[in-house]
């Protein structure tokens, strides 16, 4: 089968394409023939050598994928072959067959499309996970998003909209992007260049702060997000851009109640990852189902064009998900 593989660590030289054989499916797993999947930033992590496939799980990269069932594992059940399904997978998305376990399947709504399903289980469970199961997010609160049109960002906008109407939105961009979030409902949009967050959210806020942020970015936003934040707030880091180390004001924290929490999807178990997706089902995919929230694509590509797919999300060029279509 056609699949992404990497001759070592490093820059995007090191992706080639090849044939190899395809996966089988082990107890619980179904095979899915892959019709689209996408580029997220763990995969440039893991292809820089700084983020190794859990262990059990193909090396091969990618997160989620879209497409049918082909084939079935002992003990799969509760789909047919042919169905229409989206996963969360440990690894092995940029390929023509992935594997995926039952209990993480999703069937895809008949009003979306394979590529739209290809952009949901990573970007839409994380934002749900971090923002409601464990940042706690609830109505008439306040969100601070890092990130302006990435996927995780987009996607958790859409969600504090439905699903928490009253919830107010800020957003950092960069300034080429300050716009274009602006027009996906965010109550305000800030300028990570020209503007301090922390200041724009205490001003506009009236002191009050953010009672929950969703961060990516790590060491260099610490000192601020805590400035940012709320009495009781909660502080969600999903990403160290910047860096993992950095030094906190302890009275600070004590002083205003704040948590900071540090959280991962990729690595959890079968189990708490089947419950997540579960919860997910229940509370998103209606909306999805309804044409409520839909995926913000930012384009489509042959999975052959991968090492350019990933060069646009180092750059930070795409606004949206980039969507890999095997040929």
């Amino acid at each position: 089968m056609q699949a992404v593989t990497m001759s070592g660590f490093g820059s995007t030289e090191v992706l080639k394409i090849a044939d190899i054989e395809r996966p089988v499916p082990a107890d619980g797993q179904v095979l899915i023939r892959v019709a689209a999947t996408s580029v997220n930033r763990a995969d440039i992590t893991q292809r820089e050598g700084n983020y190794p496939a859990p262990k059990g799980d193909s090396d091969i990269l990618g997160l989620e994928v879209a497409g049918t069932i082909e084939d079935f594992g002992p003990g799969a059940s509760g789909f047919e072959r042919g169905d229409r399904v989206m996963a969360l997978v440990g690894g092995g998305g940029y390929a023509k067959f992935a594997v995926a376990y039952a209990s993480h399947l999703i069937r895809i709504p008949e009003n979306l499309s394979f590529e739209q399903a290809a952009c949901i289980t990573e970007t839409y469970i994380t934002a749900h996970l971090n923002l409601f199961t464990i940042g706690g997010l609830a109505d008439n609160n306040v969100a601070l998003l890092h990130g302006g049109g990435g996927g995780v960002n987009t996607a958790g906008l859409q969600l504090c909209k439905a699903l928490t109407p009253g919830t107010q939105v800020f957003i950092t961009a960069s300034p080429a992007k300050v716009e274009r979030v602006r027009a996906l409902g965010a109550d305000r949009v800030i300028d990570y260049r020209n503007e301090a967050f922390d200041e724009v959210l205490r001003d506009e806020t009236k002191g009050r702060g953010a009672d929950v942020i969703l961060d990516h970015i790590g060491s260099a936003y610490l000192t601020s997000n805590l400035k940012a934040l709320s009495v009781g707030g909660r502080l969600v880091v999903i990403g160290v851009m910047s860096g993992a180390k950095a030094e906190i004001n302890l009275a600070r924290l004590m002083v205003k109640r704040q948590q900071i929490i540090g959280s991962v999807l990729r690595s959890r178990s079968v189990a708490e990852k089947a419950e997540i997706t579960a919860r997910f089902v229940e509370e998103v995919m209606p909306l999805f189902a309804a044409g409520k929230i839909e995926p913000l694509i930012h384009d489509v590509m042959p999975l052959s064009a991968v090492a350019e797919a990933h060069s646009i999300m180092e750059s930070s060029a795409h606004f949206g998900k980039i969507v890999l279509v095997p040929e």
